[in-house]
């Protein structure tokens, strides 16, 4: 995970269905904990709805075979349940509720160590890439955390 560039999630490692599995690990330093809190590093709320979000686009690239790009368009009922610290391993999980009309709208979940860390339901706007490099840059990092990306 590098909190600084927005990078996530770590790693997919499975699509069944309409749910995606992945993880990643917080990092052990950051210049975001240093404020969050001194002496006590917390991984702030904001980034784990990000990671769930990222998740959520993820797996809606996956089942739309990236011809369209996922961005945040609301986030609810977001329920936090316990901290998270430096060197965490995330277990993230969203499985897809609904898909129309441009937008798309995911149920997930952060767990860690088998304890459930939160959860929210994330709506995204499904719409064509629109930059080339925003869609190359995409189609590489997917590549990168083990996501099968078509030709």
């Amino acid at each position: 995970m590098r909190l600084e560039h927005f990078l996530m999630v770590d790693r997919i490692l499975a699509i069944e269905g309409e749910e995606i599995r992945a993880e990643s690990t917080t990092p052990d330093t950051s210049p975001v904990f240093e404020g969050h809190f001194p002496g006590h590093p917390l991984m702030p709320g904001v980034l784990l709805v990000e990671t769930m979000a990222q998740a959520a686009g993820w797996l809606l690239l996956a089942l739309n075979g990236f011809s369209r790009m996922p961005f945040l368009a609301s986030v609810k009922e977001a329920k936090f349940r316990a901290f998270v610290g430096p060197g965490a391993p995330l277990a993230i999980t969203a499985r897809r509720i609904h898909d129309g009309s441009g937008y798309a709208v995911a149920a997930a979940r952060i767990e860690s160590a088998g304890k459930r860390i939160c959860d929210a339901e994330i709506t995204l706007r499904t719409m064509p890439f629109p930059a080339p490099d925003l869609e190359a840059a995409m189609r590489a990092r997917a590549a990168a955390i083990g996501l099968a990306v078509p030709a």
